[in-house]
C-alpha cells in the first residue's frame, strides 16, 4: 500500500497570485521569556523586518514583497514555489519564518508561526492590504492603552475587560489625556512596514580593467514611513507592485 493516498490534502493546489499570512503562536509567552519592551519593542520589530528579508531574498521562496507588523508577516505571491501545493507552502514558510527569527533573537526556546493561503486575484492586493493595516492600527492602539492600565494598577485581565467595546476614538481619547498623542506615535507602530525588490545601481570594481564599473542589483527598499494603503499613493504603490 502507497501511504500517500492518505495524504488527502498534499496535492490540493493553488494558482498565484496569494497571500500566505504567517502568525506568531503563543507569542505572547515568548514576548515574557525575552522580557520584551512594551507596548512595542523596536528590537523585536527590526528581528521581524530581518526575516522579511531573508524571506524576500535568501530563502528561495521568492515572494514580490512583505508587509509585516507585531508577530504577523503576509507575503505576496506571484509566482509559486512547490508547484502551488498549499500544504508545503504554508508548512515550509512557516517553518522559515520561526527558523529565521529564532536566529534573529537569540532565542533558547522553540517558536512558531501558523500560516494560511489567501488567493489574491485582481484589486484583492490593496483590498487585503488595508485590512491587515486597519488591524496595525487597532493593534497599535490596544497596545498602547493596556500597557497603560497596568502601568496604573490593572492586571492584564482587567486591562483587557476595561478596554473591551472601547471604541477607537475613546482610546485614542483616553491615551491623549495621558499625554500620549498616538497619531503621533512611530509610524512602525501604527502602520506597520513594507519591503518589496528594486532594482538599484551599485558601484563595484573591475579588477581586470581595474575601473569602477555600475552593475544592476536587486536591492530590498523599505520605507521609512510605510504610506497608507486607503490613500491612492498606497493604492497606486501596492499596484505598481502587483501589476494589476
Amino acid at each position: 500500500m502507497d501511504t500517500r493516498d492518505r495524504e488527502i490534502f498534499s496535492n490540493l493546489t493553488i494558482f498565484p497570485p496569494v497571500f500566505v499570512r504567517l502568525d506568531g503562536r503563543a507569542f505572547h509567552r515568548l514576548a515574557r521569556a525575552l522580557k520584551l519592551k512594551k507596548p512595542f519593542d523596536p528590537a523585536f520589530c527590526a528581528s521581524m523586518r530581518s526575516v522579511c528579508r531573508y524571506l524576500l531574498t535568501g530563502s528561495g521562496l521568492s515572494p514580490a514583497f512583505a508587509y509585516t507588523f507585531s508577530d504577523e508577516i503576509s507575503l505576496y505571491f506571484k509566482t509559486l514555489p512547490f508547484s502551488g501545493r498549499v500544504e508545503k507552502l504554508d508548512s515550509v514558510t512557516a517553518a522559515v519564518a520561526a527558523s529565521a527569527l529564532t536566529i534573529e533573537l537569540g532565542c533558547g526556546q522553540p517558536l512558531a508561526f501558523d500560516a494560511r493561503t489567501i488567493p489574491a486575484t485582481g484589486e484583492f492586493a490593496v483590498e487585503y492590504l488595508i485590512s491587515r493595516q486597519n488591524e496595525a492600527w487597532r493593534n497599535h492602539i490596544n497596545a498602547y492603552c493596556q500597557n497603560t492600565l497596568i502601568k496604573e494598577g490593572m492586571s492584564p485581565g482587567e486591562a483587557a475587560a476595561a478596554l473591551r467595546g472601547m471604541q477607537s476614538e475613546a482610546m485614542h481619547e483616553m491615551m491623549f489625556e495621558r499625554g500620549v498623542n498616538l497619531a503621533a506615535t512611530p509610524a512602525w507602530q501604527r502602520r506597520g512596514t513594507l519591503l518589496y525588490r528594486e532594482e538599484c545601481i551599485r558601484e563595484g570594481y573591475n579588477p581586470l580593467t581595474e575601473e569602477t564599473v555600475q552593475a544592476t542589483r536587486t536591492c530590498i527598499r523599505e520605507p521609512e514611513e510605510t504610506p497608507l494603503f486607503s490613500t491612492p499613493e498606497g493604492a497606486a504603490l501596492i499596484r505598481s507592485l502587483t501589476g494589476a
